[in-house]
């Protein structure tokens, strides 16, 4: 059984970007939001994937995801409703990967680090460029971002 563990962050400025080392854009589109059981479609580079999330408990759920053909995702992302285009971008800092989402479109000009951790009460060094903490801020889930555009709140 997979479980993800996450924090999620606003960010302070733009210094971060200078430490990039790499980026992709990503499609992504849910065939269900229901915070019960989230169904993710993702498109990033030239491979799709299917993502089951279950419910959120602290900064831990279940996370089970796999990969399928590039046509298979690109079909599932037509039945959406909505989708979220971002690019995400990677910055290795003191040990651990960032994952930098810069939304665009109705999500622009949001921008969320997020760090995936081995146990909810991992150690880990914040970067200067990290601002306030939004992991237990359901609105900054992709998912409702999905339906709740940034730019509406």
């Amino acid at each position: 059984m997979a479980i993800e563990i996450e924090r999620k962050f606003l960010l302070n400025g733009d210094d971060w970007r200078s430490e990039v080392q790499q980026s992709s854009r990503i499609a992504q589109g849910y065939l269900s939001s229901d915070p019960e059981r989230v169904v993710r479609v993702r498109l990033r580079d030239n491979q799709g994937f299917i993502t089951i999330k279950g419910k959120t408990a602290g900064i831990e759920r279940l996370e089970f995801e796999y990969e399928i053909p590039v046509a298979d995702a690109e079909a599932l992302l037509k039945l959406c409703p909505n989708t979220l285009d971002k690019t995400r971008h990677l910055i290795d800092f003191a040990g651990h990967i960032w994952e930098i989402d810069e939304f665009h479109g109705k999500n622009s000009p949001l921008i969320i680090a997020e760090l995936e951790l081995a146990s909810s009460d991992a150690n880990y060094i914040k970067p200067a460029w990290l601002g306030a903490e939004v992991s237990n801020d359901s609105r900054y889930f992709n998912s409702y971002l999905s339906e709740h555009s940034y730019s509406t709140w």
